[in-house]
């Protein structure tokens, strides 16, 4: 009798527990309260409004050239990791490449945008960004996506023609992303955000770049891999001895970034 108490017990608690991740994973995934601070902008940044079709709004951080380049350059369009602030990541691309527009999309649940985050919601606002700054990219956009970000970036390369994509520490697909971490867990059954970057890469012609992280453990080799053999066309990948968070304090992140930026707007 006390061997089957102990095994309903048993079950009765993982089921509290799969029950808790399933209610809590939009959260889990999109922590949007640890991106609400960012860094104070300099002149000339502004912050840009856009409409969503379900009375929301979403916010673009716009950054305009440095320096005035001798050809026109492809305007940067940032997709942020899920704790990262959007104008951290605008003010980072702004001062890594002076002589491009840099903007950067706050996710929609990410101050100052409205909302609750969701994978279909940030491939929608990628889009909606996309049209909005379209008519000012005279030399194209590039699509520059942090982890969560390069996913969002590879959706909206399937919608929207685009220059080249660079992805830092992507993931091949959410759902293979989340069974790693939780193998005791049923989480590809419980998983209502989809993001299958490697699936929706190889139906793409688009200028690819990869910069991974050899010490990840939140995006571990496994995950990244596969999405680089799907490019059709990888112009570069560049690892760097470092971790998924350290990466961007690297003394080789900052000539990565510009020279996969590089890569995928070589003619």
């Amino acid at each position: 009798m006390w061997l089957l108490k102990l095994t309903l017990a048993v079950a009765g608690l993982y089921a509290a527990v799969v029950t808790v991740v399933y209610v809590l994973q939009s959260w889990l995934i999109f922590p949007a309260g640890l991106a609400a601070f960012g860094p104070d902008l300099p002149a000339g940044a502004r912050h840009v409004e856009l409409a969503t079709e379900d009375g929301e709004r979403v916010v673009l951080v716009r950054l305009p050239a440095r320096q005035t380049p001798a050809a026109p350059r492809p305007l940067l369009l940032g997709f942020a990791g899920n704790a990262w602030n959007a104008d951290a990541l605008a003010l980072m691309l702004h001062q890594l490449f002076p002589e491009h527009q840099v903007t950067a999309l706050h996710y929609r649940g990410y101050a100052p945008s409205s909302g609750s985050p969701s994978a279909t919601a940030l491939f929608e606002d990628a889009r909606r960004a996309h049209d909005h700054l379209a008519t000012d990219a005279k030399a194209g956009i590039v699509a520059i996506g942090l982890s969560v970000g390069a996913a969002v970036a590879v959706d909206l390369a399937t919608a929207r023609p685009l220059r080249g994509i660079v992805m830092v520490t992507p993931f091949d697909s959410l759902r293979e992303l989340a069974a790693h971490h939780y193998p005791w867990l049923p989480v590809r059954l419980l998983l209502r955000h989809r993001m299958e970057a490697a699936g929706s890469l190889r139906d793409l012609d688009v200028p690819t770049a990869v910069i991974t992280a050899e010490n990840d453990t939140i995006v571990p080799a496994a995950r990244s891999a596969p999405l680089r053999e799907a490019a059709r066309d990888l112009r570069s990948h560049i690892a760097i001895a470092a971790g998924h968070n350290d990466l961007y304090g690297h003394p080789d992140f900052a000539g990565a970034l510009r020279a996969s930026v590089a890569a995928v707007t070589r003619d």
